[in-house]
């Protein structure tokens, strides 16, 4: 009879090792401290940018609850009106868009009687690149250019074609909730 020793055994089979390493955050994770910084950082990029006619700034102490204001740009039917908008950053932002709407009653084939606005940055089309000038550069740009093959508000794309009555719906939309700039 053959006896074994120990050292001449065969190596029982090896249980996995327990892993020291620490879970790995999810790519998009990002901290509240990081995401206020870069809107931080946003706000005095918008602010030092001088672009006409677009502006926003932090309602009250609140980093994450933006209100902005865009003017019409000149040569549209929206020449001379100024919206505010509310602009409100989530928690994961920038690998989120901004929800942004429109608190000024806006006629216009992607906005919808709510303010929500259609536009493809703000929902699938969003890029961490983008910030906050981005995005109100895009809505002003909207305002004489809209996408009426993919409208919130059908009438106001309908009515589009016949740019006289569709000034005087802006405009009566306009004057019911906003104010007239002087020129």
């Amino acid at each position: 009879m053959e006896v074994r020793n120990a050292d001449n055994a065969s190596p029982a089979p090896a249980s996995p090792a327990p892993s020291l390493k620490q879970p790995k955050p999810p790519p998009n994770h990002v901290d509240s401290a990081s995401v206020s910084q870069r809107l931080q950082k946003e706000l005095m990029h918008l602010m030092m940018s001088g672009d006409p006619g677009v502006s926003a700034f932090p309602e009250a102490e609140n980093i994450f609850s933006w209100i902005g204001t865009i003017e019409g740009g000149k040569g549209t039917l929206y020449e001379g009106l100024s919206y505010k908008l509310s602009l409100r950053f989530p928690l994961d932002y920038p690998f989120k868009p901004p929800q942004v709407k429109f608190e000024t009653p806006c006629f216009h084939p992607n906005v919808d009687q709510y303010g929500n606005i259609c536009l493809d940055i703000l929902q699938d089309m969003w890029s961490s690149a983008y910030d906050c000038r981005t995005v109100l550069l895009s809505i002003q740009s909207l305002l004489g250019e809209p996408n009426i093959e993919s409208p919130l508000n059908t009438y106001a794309a309908t009515l589009w074609s016949n740019q006289e009555d569709y000034k005087k719906m802006v405009h009566k939309h306009y004057v019911d909730g906003g104010e007239i700039l002087e020129s």
